[in-house]
């Protein structure tokens, strides 16, 4: 399955003064024997998005032949206008609606999978835009809508880190020829997450207090043009959100596209992993790409996870289209504690 390099091994070489350009000799051993390089250390492991039992009815497989999605247009913008335009979008099996914040894709729909995926799976779900942002409006700036899981049906406020809740996706890079003509995120894989700290949202009434905060690591897929003069062909790569001071870290190049397999886990220190390989196989340690505490946070729930579609906003350009498959949600439930309690008499 692996083809493409997630984590380059770093190769350091120290170069003594007044010997730049110069070979170095191998290491030497007893009696001038040359001694192997050091293999490189082997990861810590980390949870592999994956791990555990599935959480039963959270997912979606998109098989069912009556999925749809009820648009309720004009969609909310509440995160640039302060307008919720309720109702929202939904999909009839109750799993998916539109963010609040920022509205649901111009384009929720079941559809054939683009190509061979998952062993058993024929269709998935295709996301695109075409006006994101305030509705009747051009911005001409990057703009997102939100596709968001109803995991709060099943779970009530989400999952307790305490279980390691992970959640796995597919998602199939369609060829460079039909994405958007524009550099910069086109796609997004996120989690909602919430930990106790000092709360930052500008229009919340406890900001600058502490108390339950709000949050969304994830990763998201940035395509870098080769009509932009900065790039000599079409590229693409993923960019982690975030780091611990909250600024985004460059992940692994796409070498190759087709289907990929992204996952988040979250283990009992609050820690997040991020994890993506090439291809509908598990994911395994092979496929880490780093652990973070986002924003300096300690993780303390997973409330739900959602998808972002970007788009320039310019009333004309088509999104890149976007199909997902099958996410699941699993979790590895904590030990029970011992209670101290003697066990009941039998008389």
């Amino acid at each position: 399955m692996k083809t493409v390099a997630l984590l380059p091994t770093l190769v350091i070489v120290v170069v003594a003064a007044g010997t730049a350009g110069l070979a170095a000799e191998p290491p030497q051993g007893k009696a001038g024997t040359a001694v192997a390089p050091s293999p490189p250390a082997p990861k810590k492991p980390v949870l592999v998005p994956g791990t555990g039992a599935l959480v039963k009815g959270v997912g979606d497989d998109f098989e069912d032949e009556k999925w749809q999605w009820h648009y309720n247009h004009p969609k909310s913008s509440e995160e640039q206008d302060k307008r919720v335009r309720g109702p929202m979008g939904r999909s009839t099996n109750g799993r998916w609606f539109e963010g609040p914040k920022r509205g649901t894709p111009d384009v929720v729909k079941r559809v054939e999978l683009p190509a061979a995926g998952l062993e058993g799976s024929t269709h998935g779900l295709l996301v695109a835009s075409l006006h994101a942002g305030i509705p009747g409006r051009v911005t001409y700036d990057m703009q997102q809508d939100d596709l968001i899981y109803n995991m709060q049906r099943v779970t009530g406020r989400g999952i307790a880190v305490a279980d390691s809740p992970s959640v796995v996706v597919r998602v199939y890079m369609p060829p460079f020829e039909q994405w958007e003509n524009r550099s910069g995120p086109t796609f997004g894989f996120r989690a909602g997450c919430y930990t106790h700290a000092i709360i930052t949202a500008d229009d919340h009434p406890d900001e600058g207090r502490f108390g339950l905060e709000e949050y969304w690591p994830g990763m998201f897929v940035c395509f870098e043009n080769g009509t932009d003069k900065r790039y000599k062909k079409d590229g693409a790569y993923l960019r982690i959100r975030g780091g611990r001071n909250g600024g985004e870290i460059r992940g692994p190049t796409i070498e190759e596209l087709g289907w990929w397999t992204l996952g988040l886990s979250f283990t009992p220190d609050g820690m997040v992993h991020y994890f993506a390989s090439p291809g509908v196989d598990d994911l395994t340690m092979d496929d880490h790409i780093t652990s973070q505490f986002p924003y300096g946070y300690r993780t303390e729930w997973m409330k739900t996870f959602f998808f972002n579609v970007c788009t320039r906003d310019d009333g004309k350009t088509w999104s890149t289209p976007w199909v997902i498959d099958d996410p699941k949600v699993y979790f590895v439930k904590r030990p029970q504690m011992a209670t101290g309690r003697q066990p009941a008499s039998k008389r």
